[in-house]
């Protein structure tokens, strides 16, 4: 899990996590919305796929990303139980 948590911990990649909640994206739509180099935002992408936290498609030239909501339930769910809180109903 521990990449997972070194992956939340860049601003950037938290946000491109918010913008796959909404619906998945090509990494041209992703890059679209920062102002990053295209190697940085691959960097991002790269950080975030070895996590397991978006799944990658790619369609010919183009790679759509998809958020992958099952490790990020977990690692909230392994943070809540650190701390022993209890999720909000």
């Amino acid at each position: 899990m521990g990449g997972v948590y070194g992956a939340l911990s860049d601003p950037t990649r938290r946000r491109i996590l918010q913008l796959l909640r909404i619906r998945d994206m090509t990494a041209g739509e992703l890059a679209a919305r920062f102002d990053l180099s295209a190697s940085t935002m691959s960097g991002h992408f790269n950080v975030l796929k070895e996590a397991d936290l978006i799944q990658p498609t790619r369609n010919g030239t183009s790679i759509t990303y998809r958020l992958n909501v099952t490790v990020l339930q977990e690692a909230l769910l392994e943070l809540l139980d650190m701390f022993r809180l209890e999720p909000r109903a």
